[in-house]
């Protein structure tokens, strides 16, 4: 199918299709629904071989800032898998971008920062001011592209990185095991460290805003690297930062005259602050595998839906053994404020036909439930 170039076509960010399954935003809400809705967290991704087809031999974020590619990649899981939700295809690291630092992403190595911030004097290289309407223009493109070529099929989800896992990206230089060199400035650079994380949180609010006004209906915070940090590291360096995200945000959006949309704060091996996410102002607390369903329900007191939690490992299993997985993570969760996931995103060498299995035992399981009510 040959689209129009949007180099020269920018679709309005109004006037778009209406809504036709809007299960996964009631979910998010904790409203009634027919079935319980299923996402996969990078559902656009390399295990499609139609995605490793549009991505042969282009570089990854040149792909990130044309706003066409990004509409089909983040397109082509919804004509294979009866999603309830889309997530715009980007990357978190666009907005150290934004702020100035140079990143590449590197084969077989994944993102790289030529240049990581190694001691506080490097802050100055930083942009104090970003103008985020103008230096992330290509996503909210992208996003309002999507929200007309999607048709209303189901939702589109905005998201950003959290600012203590992008900080960590930018002095780490890339992945690490220990984010040693990040944490070494926790402890010995506290208020630049602060500085930072404050800095981060300021240009994720207007991203996440500029996300809205293009025609994100729903956002998630990706918090990745939660694991790293003790309870007491993610009271100070996380916790704060995520819940000022939540209240500006939805205050901008109000402010702005805008509609609410649900916000998702997904912490990664987060198990120990799951009280304090579910009071951090986000209408659902993503978890990862590591998480028992009902133990969360017990946890989080009914103050907020959830979202996830099967192993991505247990899509290498056959389809009979997914449908018993799903069948019991479903009893876990209940299906009241509940949106079916993995408890992180999808490798690149899983089948695709486990994938729709997966989707299809959430769907099949969680009717069989509601209607046993």
């Amino acid at each position: 199918m040959r689209y129009l170039d949007t180099a020269v076509f920018h679709p309005s960010p109004k006037d778009f299709p209406e809504l036709k399954n809007d299960t996964f935003l009631r979910a998010a809400q904790g409203e009634e629904i027919e079935h319980i809705p299923v996402w996969c967290m990078r559902q656009a991704g390399r295990y499609l071989p139609e995605f490793r087809e549009s991505r042969a031999g282009k570089d990854f974020f040149e792909t990130c800032r044309s706003p066409e590619a990004c509409c089909e990649l983040t397109l082509q899981p919804l004509r294979r898998f009866p999603f309830d939700a889309a997530i715009i295809f980007s990357d978190i690291l666009v907005v150290p971008q934004a702020m100035g630092m140079e990143v590449q992403m590197s084969p077989g190595k994944g993102p790289t920062f030529p240049e990581p911030l190694k001691e506080p004097e490097d802050l100055q290289r930083l942009k104090t001011k970003v103008d985020v309407s103008s230096e992330l223009d290509y996503v909210f493109k992208a996003i309002t592209l999507t929200r007309h070529r999607i048709e209303g099929k189901v939702p589109l989800i905005g998201f950003t990185g959290a600012p203590w896992t992008l900080m960590s990206y930018m002095i780490e230089g890339g992945g690490s095991p220990t984010h040693s060199k990040a944490k070494r400035w926790l402890y010995r650079y506290p208020e630049a460290s602060h500085k930072l994380l404050s800095q981060l949180t300021d240009v994720i609010v207007e991203y996440l805003l500029g996300q809205v006004k293009a025609g994100a209906q729903a956002l998630q915070v990706f918090e990745s690297h939660t694991g790293c940090l003790g309870p007491v590291e993610f009271k100070e360096f996380s916790l704060p930062y995520l819940r000022d995200i939540a209240r500006r945000v939805k205050d901008k959006i109000k402010e702005s005259g805008l509609d609410n949309v649900p916000m998702i704060v997904f912490a990664k091996d987060g198990h120990y602050g799951l009280e304090d996410l579910s009071e951090s102002g986000y209408e659902v607390v993503g978890l990862d595998w590591t998480i028992d369903p009902r133990s969360a329900r017990v946890r989080t007191g009914g103050k907020v839906s959830l979202q996830g939690n099967m192993d991505p490992c247990a899509l290498y299993a056959t389809k009979e053994r997914i449908s018993e997985i799903v069948k019991r993570m479903l009893e876990g969760f209940g299906t009241k404020g509940y949106i079916a996931n993995l408890g992180h995103g999808l490798y690149p060498d899983m089948d695709p036909e486990n994938v729709g299995a997966f989707v299809d035992a959430v769907h099949t399981h969680s009717r069989q439930l509601l209607n046993c009510k």
